[in-house]
């Protein structure tokens, strides 16, 4: 791995724990997911504890970068608090994504609102979301159809 150039941003996880690593290329980072091995219940990031039946057997595993589109709203509004989002406010998706391992992600949905429809195929999309305070770009994810 070659040294960080002094123009060249440290990308770090919106979450830890979130995101296989290295986070570049993009293309290739996945969505972290925790499996128990006692009822085998799959979760999202890197888990502690099973969900399901309080398990601490757990197994790291990286999620499907595809899935469908269970079901979306559209956000219309600003969301309260510290939004991270683009300004001025752009209204977006934000769906359930189901994927092959058993599990809904919410997340935003990349794609034009008219476009958007229950069932669509969908491929994650590890993206920066902002650049914080020392200058790390904060990478987050959204789907967007394949």
């Amino acid at each position: 791995m070659s040294p960080l150039r002094s123009n060249e941003k440290k990308q770090i996880p919106i979450k830890d724990g979130l995101f296989t690593t290295p986070l570049s290329p993009v293309a290739q980072v996945r969505l972290m997911g925790s499996k128990c091995k006692n009822c085998s219940e799959v979760s999202l990031g890197k888990g502690q504890t099973c969900a399901n039946c309080g398990g601490v057997n757990l197994e790291e595993i990286p999620l499907s970068r595809r899935g469908k589109l269970w079901t979306y709203t559209v956000i219309r509004h600003k969301p309260p608090g510290d939004y991270k989002g683009p300004e001025p406010f752009v209204p977006f998706g934000l769906g359930l994504v189901e994927i092959p391992e058993g599990i809904r992600v919410l997340s935003p949905i990349q794609c034009d609102l008219e476009r958007m429809k229950v069932g669509m195929e969908l491929e994650i999309e590890v993206f920066p979301l902002y650049t914080d305070e020392n200058q790390n770009e904060v990478m987050a994810f959204r789907f967007r159809p394949v």
